[in-house]
Protein backbone atom coordinates (compact mmCIF):
# COMPACT_ATOMS: atom_id res chain seq x y z
CA UNK A 1 0.00 0.00 0.00
CA UNK A 2 3.05 2.10 0.10
CA UNK A 3 2.39 3.29 -3.60
CA UNK A 4 -1.36 4.67 -2.70
CA UNK A 5 -2.59 7.46 -4.22
CA UNK A 6 -2.78 10.93 -2.82
CA UNK A 7 -6.70 10.74 -2.57
CA UNK A 8 -6.52 6.78 -0.79
CA UNK A 9 -3.55 8.49 1.93
CA UNK A 10 -5.85 11.71 2.91
CA UNK A 11 -8.72 8.88 3.50
CA UNK A 12 -6.55 6.88 5.52
CA UNK A 13 -5.08 9.67 7.82
CA UNK A 14 -9.23 10.56 8.28
CA UNK A 15 -10.05 7.23 9.19
CA UNK A 16 -6.98 6.70 11.49
CA UNK A 17 -6.87 9.95 13.20
CA UNK A 18 -11.06 9.97 13.79
CA UNK A 19 -10.93 6.01 14.90
CA UNK A 20 -7.86 6.68 17.51
CA UNK A 21 -9.76 10.12 18.41
CA UNK A 22 -12.91 8.65 19.41
CA UNK A 23 -10.76 5.96 21.32
CA UNK A 24 -8.63 8.42 23.06
CA UNK A 25 -11.23 11.02 23.43
CA UNK A 26 -13.42 8.53 25.84
CA UNK A 27 -10.21 8.07 27.92
CA UNK A 28 -10.52 11.48 29.40
CA UNK A 29 -13.95 13.11 28.74
CA UNK A 30 -15.07 10.85 31.75
CA UNK A 31 -13.23 13.14 34.20
CA UNK A 32 -15.29 16.15 34.12
CA UNK A 33 -18.37 13.91 34.56
CA UNK A 34 -16.90 12.35 37.68
CA UNK A 35 -18.65 14.43 40.01
CA UNK A 36 -21.75 14.59 37.92
CA UNK A 37 -22.01 10.85 37.85
CA UNK A 38 -21.17 10.31 41.77
CA UNK A 39 -24.13 12.60 43.04
CA UNK A 40 -26.38 11.24 40.61
CA UNK A 41 -25.16 7.30 40.93
CA UNK A 42 -23.84 7.77 44.17
CA UNK A 43 -20.40 6.50 45.19
CA UNK A 44 -17.01 8.67 45.95
CA UNK A 45 -13.62 8.43 44.68
CA UNK A 46 -13.14 4.81 44.30
CA UNK A 47 -16.44 4.49 42.27
CA UNK A 48 -14.61 7.64 40.21
CA UNK A 49 -11.68 5.96 39.79
CA UNK A 50 -13.30 2.50 38.55
CA UNK A 51 -15.54 4.30 36.24
CA UNK A 52 -11.88 5.64 34.54
CA UNK A 53 -10.09 2.07 35.23
CA UNK A 54 -12.80 -0.16 34.19
CA UNK A 55 -12.26 0.98 30.81
CA UNK A 56 -8.41 1.58 30.62
CA UNK A 57 -8.16 -2.26 31.87
CA UNK A 58 -9.53 -3.74 29.55
CA UNK A 59 -8.55 -1.27 26.87
CA UNK A 60 -5.07 -2.20 28.30
CA UNK A 61 -5.60 -5.89 28.39
CA UNK A 62 -7.29 -6.53 25.38
CA UNK A 63 -4.78 -4.02 23.02
CA UNK A 64 -2.14 -6.15 22.76
CA UNK A 65 -4.46 -9.10 21.60
CA UNK A 66 -5.97 -6.45 18.82
CA UNK A 67 -2.70 -5.53 17.71
CA UNK A 68 -2.25 -9.12 16.31
CA UNK A 69 -5.46 -9.90 14.95
CA UNK A 70 -4.62 -6.29 12.68
CA UNK A 71 -1.68 -7.41 11.18
CA UNK A 72 -3.47 -10.96 10.66
CA UNK A 73 -6.75 -9.92 9.54
CA UNK A 74 -6.51 -6.63 8.20
CA UNK A 75 -6.72 -3.57 9.88
CA UNK A 76 -9.84 -1.96 7.99
CA UNK A 77 -11.74 -5.25 9.11
CA UNK A 78 -10.60 -5.00 12.57
CA UNK A 79 -11.54 -0.93 12.81
CA UNK A 80 -15.11 -1.69 12.17
CA UNK A 81 -15.38 -4.36 14.23
CA UNK A 82 -14.23 -1.65 17.05
CA UNK A 83 -16.26 1.33 15.81
CA UNK A 84 -19.45 -1.15 15.86
CA UNK A 85 -18.51 -2.51 19.35
CA UNK A 86 -17.93 0.96 20.62
CA UNK A 87 -20.86 2.59 19.79
CA UNK A 88 -23.13 -0.24 21.69
CA UNK A 89 -21.23 0.48 24.89
CA UNK A 90 -21.84 4.06 24.28
CA UNK A 91 -24.90 3.68 24.08
CA UNK A 92 -25.08 1.10 27.10
CA UNK A 93 -23.37 3.39 29.51
CA UNK A 94 -25.43 6.60 28.38
CA UNK A 95 -29.05 4.32 29.65
CA UNK A 96 -26.89 3.25 33.01
CA UNK A 97 -29.01 2.91 35.77
CA UNK A 98 -26.93 2.37 38.37
CA UNK A 99 -22.69 2.93 39.24
CA UNK A 100 -21.80 -1.09 38.75
CA UNK A 101 -23.58 -1.08 35.34
CA UNK A 102 -21.87 2.35 34.06
CA UNK A 103 -18.48 0.62 35.31
CA UNK A 104 -19.41 -2.85 33.32
CA UNK A 105 -20.43 -0.82 30.22
CA UNK A 106 -16.95 1.01 30.36
CA UNK A 107 -15.16 -2.24 30.18
CA UNK A 108 -16.98 -3.21 27.59
CA UNK A 109 -15.90 -0.11 25.92
CA UNK A 110 -12.82 -0.41 26.40
CA UNK A 111 -12.92 -3.62 24.50
CA UNK A 112 -13.83 -2.20 21.82
CA UNK A 113 -11.61 0.93 21.68
CA UNK A 114 -8.75 -1.47 21.99
CA UNK A 115 -9.56 -2.73 18.31
CA UNK A 116 -9.21 0.96 17.31
CA UNK A 117 -5.98 2.46 17.76
CA UNK A 118 -3.56 -0.31 16.66
CA UNK A 119 -5.36 -0.56 13.07
CA UNK A 120 -5.01 3.04 12.46
CA UNK A 121 -1.21 3.45 13.62
CA UNK A 122 -0.89 0.12 11.28
CA UNK A 123 -2.73 1.63 8.78
CA UNK A 124 -0.72 5.08 8.23
CA UNK A 125 2.38 3.15 8.51
CA UNK A 126 1.34 0.64 5.64
CA UNK A 127 0.14 3.63 3.62
CA UNK A 128 3.16 6.25 3.96
CA UNK A 129 6.18 5.89 4.23
CA UNK A 130 9.67 8.46 3.96
CA UNK A 131 9.20 11.78 4.78
CA UNK A 132 5.37 11.68 3.99
CA UNK A 133 4.83 8.93 6.87
CA UNK A 134 6.60 11.88 9.56
CA UNK A 135 4.16 14.45 8.29
CA UNK A 136 1.17 11.62 8.65
CA UNK A 137 2.29 10.91 12.36
CA UNK A 138 2.48 14.79 12.95
CA UNK A 139 -1.08 15.31 11.62
CA UNK A 140 -1.81 11.88 13.95
CA UNK A 141 -0.51 13.25 16.41
CA UNK A 142 -1.75 16.81 16.32
CA UNK A 143 -5.36 15.71 16.59
CA UNK A 144 -5.45 12.53 18.40
CA UNK A 145 -3.37 14.68 21.13
CA UNK A 146 -6.27 17.15 21.93
CA UNK A 147 -8.63 14.05 22.59
CA UNK A 148 -6.47 14.13 26.29
CA UNK A 149 -7.13 17.90 26.48
CA UNK A 150 -10.25 18.36 24.33
CA UNK A 151 -11.78 15.68 26.57
CA UNK A 152 -12.48 17.85 29.67
CA UNK A 153 -14.05 20.58 27.81
CA UNK A 154 -16.65 18.22 25.63
CA UNK A 155 -17.48 16.65 29.01
CA UNK A 156 -17.84 20.03 30.59
CA UNK A 157 -19.98 21.67 28.51
CA UNK A 158 -22.23 18.36 28.23
CA UNK A 159 -23.01 17.57 31.67
CA UNK A 160 -23.44 21.88 32.72
CA UNK A 161 -25.41 22.06 29.67
CA UNK A 162 -27.35 18.60 29.82
CA UNK A 163 -26.46 15.50 31.55
CA UNK A 164 -23.31 13.03 31.88
CA UNK A 165 -25.10 10.88 30.02
CA UNK A 166 -24.62 12.79 26.73
CA UNK A 167 -20.66 12.25 27.35
CA UNK A 168 -21.15 8.98 26.25
CA UNK A 169 -24.29 9.46 23.38
CA UNK A 170 -22.44 11.95 21.33
CA UNK A 171 -19.97 9.05 20.31
CA UNK A 172 -22.66 8.15 17.82
CA UNK A 173 -22.36 10.81 15.77
CA UNK A 174 -18.46 10.60 15.10
CA UNK A 175 -18.44 6.55 14.90
CA UNK A 176 -20.94 7.04 12.60
CA UNK A 177 -19.27 9.01 10.15
CA UNK A 178 -15.64 6.97 10.63
CA UNK A 179 -17.88 4.04 9.75
CA UNK A 180 -18.72 5.59 6.35
CA UNK A 181 -15.53 6.30 5.64
CA UNK A 182 -13.83 3.41 6.28
CA UNK A 183 -16.29 1.62 3.63
CA UNK A 184 -14.22 3.29 1.37
CA UNK A 185 -11.11 2.27 1.72
CA UNK A 186 -9.38 -0.08 -0.09
CA UNK A 187 -10.81 -4.20 1.27
CA UNK A 188 -8.10 -5.79 3.46
CA UNK A 189 -5.72 -8.90 1.72
CA UNK A 190 -6.59 -11.79 2.13
CA UNK A 191 -6.47 -13.77 5.91
CA UNK A 192 -3.50 -16.01 7.26
CA UNK A 193 -5.07 -19.12 7.11
CA UNK A 194 -2.89 -20.34 9.74
CA UNK A 195 -3.60 -17.49 12.49
CA UNK A 196 -4.17 -18.16 15.92
CA UNK A 197 -6.03 -15.66 18.08
CA UNK A 198 -3.76 -16.61 21.63
CA UNK A 199 -6.42 -16.48 24.28
CA UNK A 200 -4.45 -17.78 27.13
CA UNK A 201 -2.27 -14.29 26.72
CA UNK A 202 -5.53 -12.30 26.98
CA UNK A 203 -6.73 -13.77 29.66
CA UNK A 204 -3.80 -13.79 31.72
CA UNK A 205 -3.26 -10.57 30.31
CA UNK A 206 -6.44 -9.20 31.57
CA UNK A 207 -6.00 -10.74 35.26
CA UNK A 208 -2.47 -9.47 35.51
CA UNK A 209 -3.83 -5.80 35.04
CA UNK A 210 -7.20 -5.87 36.30
CA UNK A 211 -6.32 -7.70 40.20
CA UNK A 212 -3.60 -5.68 41.03
CA UNK A 213 -5.42 -2.68 40.02
CA UNK A 214 -8.46 -3.30 42.47
CA UNK A 215 -5.85 -3.83 45.35
CA UNK A 216 -4.76 -0.14 44.72
CA UNK A 217 -8.25 1.05 44.17
CA UNK A 218 -9.76 -0.59 47.42
CA UNK A 219 -6.72 -0.66 49.82
CA UNK A 220 -8.48 2.48 51.16
CA UNK A 221 -11.37 0.82 51.88
CA UNK A 222 -9.95 -3.09 53.37
CA UNK A 223 -6.32 -1.72 53.87
CA UNK A 224 -3.21 -3.70 52.55
CA UNK A 225 -3.51 -6.61 54.82
CA UNK A 226 -7.25 -7.89 54.16
CA UNK A 227 -7.40 -10.55 52.09
CA UNK A 228 -9.72 -8.77 50.03
CA UNK A 229 -6.55 -6.85 48.97
CA UNK A 230 -3.70 -9.58 49.54
CA UNK A 231 -5.46 -12.48 47.79
CA UNK A 232 -6.24 -10.88 44.65
CA UNK A 233 -2.72 -8.56 44.66
CA UNK A 234 -0.72 -11.89 44.75
CA UNK A 235 -3.08 -13.76 41.59
CA UNK A 236 -2.67 -11.14 39.75
CA UNK A 237 1.04 -10.89 39.94
CA UNK A 238 1.38 -14.20 39.25
CA UNK A 239 -1.09 -14.34 36.53
CA UNK A 240 0.90 -11.08 35.08
CA UNK A 241 4.32 -13.82 35.43
CA UNK A 242 2.50 -16.36 34.03
CA UNK A 243 1.85 -13.85 30.92
CA UNK A 244 5.11 -13.43 30.30
CA UNK A 245 6.55 -16.75 30.47
CA UNK A 246 3.40 -17.44 28.28
CA UNK A 247 4.38 -14.97 25.48
CA UNK A 248 8.02 -16.13 25.44
CA UNK A 249 7.07 -19.58 24.46
CA UNK A 250 4.15 -19.76 22.49
CA UNK A 251 4.32 -19.90 18.81
CA UNK A 252 2.27 -17.07 18.31
CA UNK A 253 2.31 -14.24 21.05
CA UNK A 254 -0.15 -11.32 21.20
CA UNK A 255 3.46 -9.46 22.42
CA UNK A 256 6.36 -10.39 21.09
CA UNK A 257 9.05 -10.13 23.07
CA UNK A 258 11.14 -10.07 20.46
CA UNK A 259 10.14 -6.42 20.11
CA UNK A 260 11.90 -5.51 22.66
CA UNK A 261 15.50 -6.80 20.97
CA UNK A 262 15.28 -3.24 19.09
CA UNK A 263 16.95 0.09 21.23
CA UNK A 264 14.24 2.30 20.41
CA UNK A 265 11.44 0.48 20.68
CA UNK A 266 12.17 -0.51 23.76
CA UNK A 267 14.07 2.95 24.86
CA UNK A 268 10.62 4.60 23.80
CA UNK A 269 8.04 2.31 25.79
CA UNK A 270 9.77 2.95 28.59
CA UNK A 271 9.78 6.58 28.27
CA UNK A 272 6.36 6.10 27.08
CA UNK A 273 5.12 4.38 30.57
CA UNK A 274 6.49 7.57 32.54
CA UNK A 275 5.34 10.26 30.42
CA UNK A 276 1.75 8.22 30.04
CA UNK A 277 1.33 7.68 34.00
CA UNK A 278 1.92 11.03 34.52
CA UNK A 279 -0.45 12.20 31.55
CA UNK A 280 -3.54 10.16 33.04
CA UNK A 281 -2.58 11.12 36.98
CA UNK A 282 -2.54 15.00 36.11
CA UNK A 283 -5.15 15.01 34.34
CA UNK A 284 -7.18 13.56 36.66
CA UNK A 285 -6.47 15.28 39.47
CA UNK A 286 -6.92 19.14 37.60
CA UNK A 287 -10.15 18.18 36.81
CA UNK A 288 -11.45 16.54 39.84
CA UNK A 289 -9.83 19.53 42.13
CA UNK A 290 -11.07 22.44 40.17
CA UNK A 291 -14.53 21.34 40.77
CA UNK A 292 -14.45 19.88 43.99
CA UNK A 293 -11.97 22.37 45.49
CA UNK A 294 -11.59 25.59 43.35
CA UNK A 295 -15.68 25.29 42.61
CA UNK A 296 -15.53 25.91 38.90
CA UNK A 297 -18.39 23.78 36.45
CA UNK A 298 -17.50 21.39 34.84
CA UNK A 299 -17.22 23.61 31.61
CA UNK A 300 -14.66 25.71 32.94
CA UNK A 301 -12.65 22.70 34.82
CA UNK A 302 -12.71 21.55 30.73
CA UNK A 303 -11.60 25.01 29.80
CA UNK A 304 -8.22 24.94 31.87
CA UNK A 305 -6.34 22.37 29.48
CA UNK A 306 -7.70 24.17 26.71
CA UNK A 307 -3.82 25.56 25.73
CA UNK A 308 -3.05 22.57 25.66
CA UNK A 309 -4.86 21.42 22.65
CA UNK A 310 -4.55 24.99 20.97
CA UNK A 311 -0.40 24.54 21.16
CA UNK A 312 -0.90 20.99 19.90
CA UNK A 313 -2.81 21.70 16.79
CA UNK A 314 -0.55 24.54 15.91
CA UNK A 315 2.21 22.77 16.51
CA UNK A 316 2.33 19.11 16.23
CA UNK A 317 2.92 18.85 12.63
CA UNK A 318 5.93 21.30 13.07
CA UNK A 319 7.46 19.27 15.24
CA UNK A 320 6.87 16.28 13.63
CA UNK A 321 8.49 17.38 10.60
CA UNK A 322 11.82 18.66 12.66
CA UNK A 323 11.50 15.10 14.30
CA UNK A 324 12.07 13.53 10.67
CA UNK A 325 14.55 16.05 9.80
CA UNK A 326 16.65 15.96 13.05
CA UNK A 327 15.90 13.07 14.51
CA UNK A 328 13.13 12.69 17.63
CA UNK A 329 16.02 12.25 20.76
CA UNK A 330 16.43 16.27 21.36
CA UNK A 331 12.48 16.43 21.33
CA UNK A 332 12.05 13.52 23.71
CA UNK A 333 13.78 14.93 25.98
CA UNK A 334 13.27 18.46 25.83
CA UNK A 335 9.87 17.65 25.72
CA UNK A 336 8.75 15.75 29.04
CA UNK A 337 11.15 17.83 31.45
CA UNK A 338 9.48 21.18 29.68
CA UNK A 339 6.33 19.32 30.87
CA UNK A 340 7.07 18.28 33.94
CA UNK A 341 8.34 21.82 34.99
CA UNK A 342 4.73 22.79 33.91
CA UNK A 343 3.41 20.57 36.81
CA UNK A 344 5.98 22.26 39.45
CA UNK A 345 4.50 25.71 38.77
CA UNK A 346 1.18 24.67 39.57
CA UNK A 347 2.70 24.20 43.20
CA UNK A 348 1.62 28.32 43.02
CA UNK A 349 -2.21 27.22 43.25
CA UNK A 350 -3.45 27.57 46.91
CA UNK A 351 -7.26 27.47 48.58
CA UNK A 352 -8.32 30.60 45.72
CA UNK A 353 -7.64 28.75 42.85
CA UNK A 354 -7.10 31.78 40.74
CA UNK A 355 -6.88 30.76 37.16
CA UNK A 356 -4.62 32.96 35.49
CA UNK A 357 -2.20 33.29 38.24
CA UNK A 358 -1.84 30.30 39.59
CA UNK A 359 -3.00 27.25 37.14
CA UNK A 360 -2.63 28.82 33.43
CA UNK A 361 1.24 29.32 33.45
CA UNK A 362 1.71 25.86 34.36
CA UNK A 363 -0.83 24.52 31.84
CA UNK A 364 0.94 26.57 28.85
CA UNK A 365 4.38 25.01 29.80
CA UNK A 366 2.83 21.60 30.27
CA UNK A 367 1.37 21.98 26.48
CA UNK A 368 4.16 22.98 25.12
CA UNK A 369 6.59 20.15 26.57
CA UNK A 370 3.68 17.93 25.53
CA UNK A 371 3.59 18.83 21.62
CA UNK A 372 7.31 18.53 21.54
CA UNK A 373 6.84 14.96 22.53
CA UNK A 374 4.43 13.01 21.21
CA UNK A 375 4.64 12.94 17.25
CA UNK A 376 8.50 12.24 17.91
CA UNK A 377 7.93 9.46 20.54
CA UNK A 378 5.40 7.72 18.01
CA UNK A 379 7.58 8.39 15.24
CA UNK A 380 10.80 6.65 17.32
CA UNK A 381 8.82 4.24 18.11
CA UNK A 382 7.16 2.50 15.34
CA UNK A 383 9.89 3.74 12.97
CA UNK A 384 12.16 1.02 14.70
CA UNK A 385 9.56 -1.79 13.64
CA UNK A 386 9.28 -3.29 10.39
CA UNK A 387 6.02 -1.69 9.00
CA UNK A 388 4.38 -5.49 8.57
CA UNK A 389 4.54 -5.79 12.25
CA UNK A 390 3.30 -1.41 13.02
CA UNK A 391 -0.03 -3.03 14.23
CA UNK A 392 1.49 -5.45 16.93
CA UNK A 393 4.42 -2.53 17.88
CA UNK A 394 1.59 0.00 17.90
CA UNK A 395 -0.42 -2.13 20.38
CA UNK A 396 2.44 -2.93 22.43
CA UNK A 397 2.79 1.21 22.83
CA UNK A 398 -0.21 1.62 23.35
CA UNK A 399 -1.16 -0.85 25.93
CA UNK A 400 1.73 0.36 27.89
CA UNK A 401 0.33 4.20 27.94
CA UNK A 402 -3.04 2.72 28.99
CA UNK A 403 -1.60 0.67 31.63
CA UNK A 404 0.56 3.60 33.10
CA UNK A 405 -2.49 5.43 33.21
CA UNK A 406 -4.72 2.94 35.00
CA UNK A 407 -1.98 2.43 37.57
CA UNK A 408 -1.60 5.76 38.16
CA UNK A 409 -5.05 6.68 38.59
CA UNK A 410 -5.47 3.51 40.80
CA UNK A 411 -2.96 5.05 42.75
CA UNK A 412 -3.90 8.52 43.13
CA UNK A 413 -6.15 7.88 46.23
CA UNK A 414 -2.55 7.00 47.94
CA UNK A 415 -0.63 9.77 46.63
CA UNK A 416 -3.26 12.30 47.10
CA UNK A 417 -4.80 11.18 50.40
CA UNK A 418 -8.33 10.25 51.34
CA UNK A 419 -9.79 13.75 50.60
CA UNK A 420 -8.61 16.23 47.93
CA UNK A 421 -7.21 19.02 48.88
CA UNK A 422 -4.52 21.87 48.03
CA UNK A 423 -2.29 19.61 49.93
CA UNK A 424 -2.81 16.38 48.16
CA UNK A 425 -2.81 18.41 44.51
CA UNK A 426 0.75 19.65 45.49
CA UNK A 427 1.71 16.01 46.20
CA UNK A 428 0.06 14.80 43.16
CA UNK A 429 1.62 17.85 40.61
CA UNK A 430 4.64 16.78 42.10
CA UNK A 431 4.76 13.39 41.03
CA UNK A 432 3.40 14.01 38.00
CA UNK A 433 6.35 16.53 37.40
CA UNK A 434 8.85 13.90 38.71
CA UNK A 435 6.86 11.45 35.65
CA UNK A 436 7.40 13.39 32.72
CA UNK A 437 11.20 14.23 33.67
CA UNK A 438 11.96 10.72 34.08
CA UNK A 439 10.57 10.41 30.66
CA UNK A 440 12.57 13.11 29.61
CA UNK A 441 15.92 11.70 30.86
CA UNK A 442 14.85 8.06 29.94
CA UNK A 443 14.50 9.29 26.16
CA UNK A 444 18.04 11.55 26.51
CA UNK A 445 20.02 8.61 27.47
CA UNK A 446 18.77 5.80 25.59
CA UNK A 447 16.85 7.11 22.32
CA UNK A 448 19.49 7.06 18.84
CA UNK A 449 18.69 9.35 15.93
CA UNK A 450 18.68 6.79 12.80
CA UNK A 451 21.25 9.61 10.73
CA UNK A 452 23.59 9.27 13.40
CA UNK A 453 22.91 6.11 15.14
CA UNK A 454 21.55 3.50 12.30
CA UNK A 455 18.63 1.85 13.86
CA UNK A 456 18.12 -2.12 12.62
CA UNK A 457 14.46 -2.82 11.93
CA UNK A 458 13.29 -6.12 13.62
CA UNK A 459 11.57 -8.00 10.49
CA UNK A 460 8.51 -10.34 11.25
Amino acid sequence: MTSSSAGTQRLVLVVAVLASFIAFLDGTVINVALPAITRELGGGIATQQWVVDAYLITLGGIILLAGSLSDAFGRKRVLFWGLVGFAAASVLCALAPSALVLIGARGLQGVAGALLVPSSLALIFSTFSGAGQARAIGTWTAWTSTAFIAGPLIGGLLVDLSSWRLVFAINIVPIAATLFLLARLPRDPAADAGTRVDIVGAVLGVLGLALPVFALIEQGNFGWGSPVILIPLVVGLVCFAAFIAHERRTRQPMMPLSLFQVRNFWVGNVATTFIYAALSLGSFILAVFLQQVGGYSATLAGLALLPVSILSIALSGLVGRLAGRFGPRLFMCVGPITAGIGFFTMLRVDQSVIYFSSVLPGVVIFGLGLTITVAPLTSAILGAIDPSRAGIASAVNNALSRVAGLVAIAAASIIVGPVLDVEGFHRAAIATGILLVGGGIVSGLGIQNAMSAPVDKLQA
